[in-house]
């Protein structure tokens, strides 16, 4: 009987992971595209915790598969909410506890959930000076890390597997559209853009990758800025993120990032958080401007569940200035990742590393476009 217990317990644990993958794709149209013009939406929100479920689950099969992550080794990362749903899972999964470093930002809607998974959520109160919340969460992690000899961190700010795990998203998109003009991701870790981004480049070498981030974000050489909106932006450099990939990338603002959202929820029954408006905000743009028989696919990474109090509470949107800011009908287009600092939504077709380029204009190359000298060191 104690076996068979056992055995069922294990069979419940695959299940769960089971879970994750083959998310539905939903054709977005009107009122963010004219009639007979869209893109299609891959909605990861549909998986238990949203997109990061992939690289939570995967992540930590690796980490044992080395020996990194010990037998009942604690799991102990920063997140600004999503990955933590995901390492939650992973946890449960194959018997981990996990520690979740965040900040203040985290509704407390989600730290609930999160606590009610299982997992410790550990918080930190003051910002780093330079490097913002998401530094002082990484310190904290690392002070943690060194407390407990049997832990372990993912980094999936760095983690090759964080860009590994997105290959099954990469080949459901590749096998439900056939064929892809155009990806749009939004950029945070540069887990998923990365990871989708270099399979289907590989199947469609004509591929366009555009990248969506927010002003405040340094990922693409902007200065680092407090940032309201979560999931998307950095105010560190995380070495995920595949710069050679993008094509353009776009910077949009909380209040165009909300109007969408909610034009999403009243016309197609399914919306998210700040990332699904600012990268549906760029897509529908994309339909709009493109060909009529371009191809093109979004990934939405979540749902709208953890933002009810936040992107769709009135209250909020108007202490914040979010309501009543339709966005304008195109972008604005810079030449240069630092020709000004973008505060609405902003386009740039020249995409590059900024820490590439601090290093050539340290050595020098003065010249080279994208990045104006010691700006992001004021920053970091």
């Amino acid at each position: 009987m104690q076996s068979l217990t056992k055995a069922a317990v294990n069979a419940g644990h695959s299940a769960l992971s089971g879970l994750v993958g083959n998310t539905p794709l939903l054709r977005v149209s009107e009122p963010l595209a004219p009639a007979g013009r869209g893109f299609w939406a891959k909605l990861e929100g549909f998986n238990p915790g949203g997109i990061k479920d992939r690289p939570g689950l995967h992540m930590v099969e690796r980490a044992r598969a080395r020996g990194d992550l010990r037998p009942g080794g604690r799991i102990i990362e920063s997140t600004s909410g999503t990955l933590g749903l995901g390492l939650a899972l992973a946890g449960m999964v194959y018997g981990h506890p996990v520690t979740l470093v965040t900040d203040p930002g985290l509704e407390l809607s989600m730290t609930r959930l999160l606590t009610a998974y299982g997992a410790q959520v550990n918080v930190v109160s003051e910002p780093h000076p330079t490097g913002g919340w998401q530094q002082a969460r990484r310190e904290r992690v690392q002070r943690l890390l060194e407390q407990d000899p049997d832990s372990w961190c993912p980094d999936q700010y760095n983690n090759p597997d964080n860009v590994v795990a997105y290959t099954p998203l990469a080949l459901e998109l590749a096998s439900e559209m056939g064929h892809i003009d155009v990806l749009v991701c939004s950029v945070g870790t540069g887990g998923h853009s990365a990871g989708v981004s270099r399979v289907l480049s590989q199947l469609y070498p004509e591929l366009t990758v555009v990248g969506v981030d927010t002003p405040g974000s340094t990922i693409f050489g902007q200065p680092a800025r407090p940032r309201l909106m979560r999931g998307l932006g950095s105010s560190i450099y995380p070495r995920n993120v595949a710069y050679e990939q993008f094509s353009e990338v776009h910077w949009v603002a909380p209040q165009e990032a909300v109007w969408t959202c909610r034009q999403l929820a009243a016309s197609h029954y399914a919306t998210g958080g700040w990332s699904v408006g600012a990268v549906a905000l760029v897509a529908g743009w994309l339909a709009r401007t493109m060909p009529a028989d371009a191809r093109i696919v979004a990934v939405f990474p979540d749902g709208p569940q953890r933002y009810l109090g936040t992107v769709y509470d009135d209250d909020y949107c108007a202490a914040h200035g979010l309501l009543d800011s339709p966005p304008a009908p195109d972008p604005e287009l810079i030449g240069r990742l630092d020709e000004k600092e973008v505060t609405r939504w902003t386009r740039c077709t020249t995409v590059v590393d900024p820490l590439s380029l601090q290093g050539a204009e340290q050595n020098g190359a003065k010249d080279v476009p994208g990045l104006d000298s010691g700006s992001p060191e004021e920053t970091r």
